[in-house]
């Protein structure tokens, strides 16, 4: 789903509801009508504060209909057009909203910046251009127009937009390397150096410029020239820690390993380093190595060098187990992150990699043992709540689950409305599961009351809606809108089907699980149940017990023990109904 562009949503409430829009079209305006408009349009800003947003587009839509020229209302409702993917109408609605207050450097910006992210970049240059003119002490603008000339391949345009940028900023590193990168790509070489050097004249003693200048060197095949240019670094600062891998990384180039290693081995056994530099030269040595697809051996060997010397830096523990969880040494990483937790224990990094590891390892009981430990020292970190209610769902021990989410929710503060509509879903499907089939559906409206667009709610609360054979129509609405939102996902549009099948719309039933199946990486037995169940319905009982035959096959191989109705429907060659678990 695109970003919606949010940056001055809230301008229209310092505003003076008399500027909210066309000046000229609100004076010509009866005094009903702008009552009308200012109700509506407060009321969708009233709405929108509150996270109500499918109310607040209606009240959008009504205040334009008042007033079709106000320029706040205009940029207010293009916001929600972007949510909805309606690249075109965002556009327009923004275009509208510039040409009717054409001094509002927002609805400019905002036009300009997304007709830049849907790729239609001549217009997006035109208004950045125009906004350039009108704001020249602006220099995010110089910035975009370089983004969009680079994109366009028009390298000497972008070069022009940043020596503005410089113009306005001054002297920058991120602008001189930006433009040593376009130089470059246009093998003007001369001037790509130019660029860098400018910053080594500018500062003189700071050897980080001698060091980059090597490194581009060593880019552009020149080991001559970078060996240099880290001589110099280091004649500046002696002990500069990136000296030290560039010139790792200069050997490297030569095939001398052993020199390499022996540059960063000094360097990590050096007392006069500390160990953040330590630290930090061994991170930029592994990610030298994953560049250039060396062997990690030697790393191990590094980290252990630099325990033993700094046994009480947890840090480092830290960063080793994340380097042995990159190799994939599942066991070795959970060891260092125990050293952590059991050293510091109010580390909750180190937590959440334990939690991630007993996740991956699929260990419901191992989640649980972690959750509870980190939940003594984080006793509001709704994470915790929300992976320990989700272990006790997956060993089936749904009362459990369910004490754990409604425990959690105490914790969630307000403003995190996504993990609020998590909770409540989750909290929704366990009630569900444990016959309380009101308070299930309450939990799912208020799920969707927080977040309207909470995909995995609407999807569950759809097929059980299904289940019950009751308000088919809303379950069909709430199913349509996941297939819209993720028109791939095999999951939801199996769910889709059978809405139409519960409904006895077997045709389309048929039509979308066929899209399911053919979406279906994992081959999902469910899928296939369901599609053997609509082959039924539609009269091709061949078909029918052949898929599920295949159902029954791989439930077997997962240990799944809700085979029987499965198995009867096989033997009989029949359709019986069916209520398996989502």
């Amino acid at each position: 789903m695109k970003r919606v562009w949010i940056y001055g949503l809230l301008l229209a409430f310092c505003l003076p509801v008399a500027a909210q829009g066309s000046k000229v079209v609100q004076d010509t305006l009866t005094y009903e009508d702008r009552r009308k408009f200012d109700y509506f349009f407060l009321e969708a800003l009233r709405l929108k504060q509150n996270a109500k947003h499918s109310e607040a587009f209606q009240a959008l839509s009504y205040a334009l209909k008042v007033n079709p020229t106000s320029s706040a209302a205009l940029y207010e409702i293009s916001n929600y057009y972007l949510f909805l993917e309606q690249d075109s109408l965002a556009v327009e609605a923004l275009k509208k909203a510039v040409q009717y207050d054409n001094t509002n450097f927002e609805y400019k910006m905002a036009l300009a910046n997304t007709t830049r992210e849907f790729g239609r970049l001549d217009e997006s240059i035109a208004i950045y251009n125009e906004l350039v003119k009108e704001n020249p002490g602006k220099p995010e603008l110089y910035y975009y127009l370089s983004d969009i000339y680079t994109r366009k391949g028009n390298i000497p345009e972008a070069i022009r937009s940043l020596d503005a940028l410089e113009e306005s900023m001054g002297m920058n590193e991120a602008i001189s390397l930006q433009k040593f990168r376009l130089y470059s790509s246009i093998e003007q070489q001369e001037n790509a150096f130019k660029e860098v050097e400018k910053l080594a004249v500018k500062y003189p003693m700071e050897p980080k410029y001698q060091i980059i200048l090597g490194d581009l060197y060593l880019e552009q095949k020149k080991p001559e020239q970078a060996l240099l240019r880290y001589q110099k670094a280091h004649e500046i600062d002696p002990q500069n820690p990136y000296y030290v891998v560039s010139m790792a990384n200069y050997y490297e180039y030569q095939q001398d390993n052993e020199a390499a290693e022996k540059e960063i081995d000094t360097a990590l056994r050096s007392p006069k380093l500390d160990v953040d530099t330590k630290i930090q030269i061994l991170g930029r040595y592994i990610q030298m190595l994953i560049q250039n697809k060396k062997n990690m051996d030697v790393v191990n060997s590094l980290f252990k060098t630099l325990m033993e010397q700094h046994s009480q830096e947890k840090e480092l523990n830290m960063m080793y187990g994340q380097f042995l969880l990159s190799q994939k040494k599942i066991e070795e990483a959970k060891f260092q992150f125990q050293v952590v937790t059991e050293a510091s224990p109010d580390n909750r990094m180190a937590w959440l990699q334990l939690l991630k590891i007993s996740i991956s390892e699929n260990n419901p009981d191992e989640v649980i043992k972690v959750c509870d430990a980190a939940l003594i020292h984080f006793q509001d970190a709704s994470e915790f709540y929300f992976y320990k209610g989700a272990a006790y769902y997956q060993k089936k021990e749904y009362r459990q689950a369910l004490d754990t989410y409604l425990k959690g929710l105490e914790v969630i503060p307000p403003e995190d409305q996504q993990m609020l509509s998590d909770f409540y879903g989750q909290i929704g499907d366990l009630y569900y599961h444990v016959k309380e089939k009101k308070k299930a559906y309450e939990a799912y409206d208020k799920a969707l009351d927080i977040n309207e667009n909470n995909i995995v709610v609407l999807n569950n609360y759809a097929y059980f809606l299904t289940l019950d054979k009751t308000d088919l129509d809303k379950a069909e609405r709430m199913s349509a809108k996941c297939v819209k939102i993720q028109p791939n996902n095999s999951t939801y549009i199996d769910t889709y089907a059978w809405v139409f099948f519960t409904k006895g719309m077997y045709t389309l039933a048929k039509f979308y699980i066929e899209s399911a199946m053919s979406q279906d990486e994992e081959k999902s037995a469910e899928i296939m149940d369901h599609y053997g169940d609509i082959l039924f319905k539609t009269g091709d009982v061949e078909k029918a017990v052949e898929q599920w035959k295949k159902a029954l096959e791989i439930k077997e191989k997962e240990s799944d023990p809700d085979t029987e109705i499965l198995k009867k429907k096989i033997a009989d060659k029949t359709y019986y109904e069916n209520e398996p678990e989502k």
